[in-house]
């Protein structure tokens, strides 16, 4: 069973996108946050996956008022990023998950052609990662729960992506790299969001 896992976080204006709150402002900032997921979770229509958000902040219920009571919903509970992801992937695969595939909401670029190569591969390779710019990663697919790759990461710094192919060489993982891609943490990555965000009103990047 293919299964896809978003990772997100309830728009609370304060509580998302903090690193954009200079910007955009904390209405901005949340503003942003719900359009991105709203886009992400569009996809899921168009790829027709079998989908569960985990999410911080807010609850089921607010999460289901906001995007609707179709979607599995989980809270990604406490830990850093690699316990939550790690605490995700293991819970899926014993529920019967084949491949699974993680990806954040912080990447507009992301879109149904890329989701559906990343399922493909995981066919025939152990691992898929999309690279992001920022020297993370977007996007990463198991066909199985490999733990190694959740540890001794430093997240949220450019070192992401290159810690966890190195754990996956050791560990003698087949990996396919998806197309590199830019995410939406930080001021300076604004410029790259096209038509489809309206950050007009909040935008006071100089």
């Amino acid at each position: 069973m293919q299964y896809l896992i978003v990772f997100t976080r309830y728009p609370e204006p304060g509580k998302t996108k903090t690193r954009l709150i200079p910007a955009l402002g904390e209405v901005g900032a949340a503003k942003l946050q719900r359009q991105m997921t709203e886009y992400t979770l569009s996809l899921v229509t168009i790829s027709h996956l079998s989908t569960e958000v985990r999410f911080a902040g807010g609850d089921v219920q607010l999460m289901r008022d906001w995007l609707g009571s179709e979607l599995i919903y989980q809270e990604q509970g406490e830990g850093e990023l690699g316990v939550r992801m790690a605490r995700s992937l293991s819970s899926a695969f014993q529920s019967g998950a084949t491949q699974i595939v993680i990806i954040g909401t912080d990447c507009p670029s992301l879109n149904a052609e890329i989701l559906t190569t990343a399922f493909h591969q995981l066919q025939q390779r152990d691992l898929v990662l999309g690279p992001a710019i920022d020297g993370g990663y977007y996007l990463i697919g198991l066909q199985r729960f490999i733990p190694e790759l959740f540890v001794n990461i430093d997240w949220g710094t450019a070192q992401v992506l290159a810690q966890t192919v190195k754990i996956a060489q050791k560990l003698n993982l087949s990996i396919f790299y998806l197309p590199e891609l830019a995410d939406i943490d930080r001021p300076e990555d604004l410029a790259t969001l096209d038509s489809r965000f309206d950050i007009a009103d909040n935008f006071n990047l100089i």
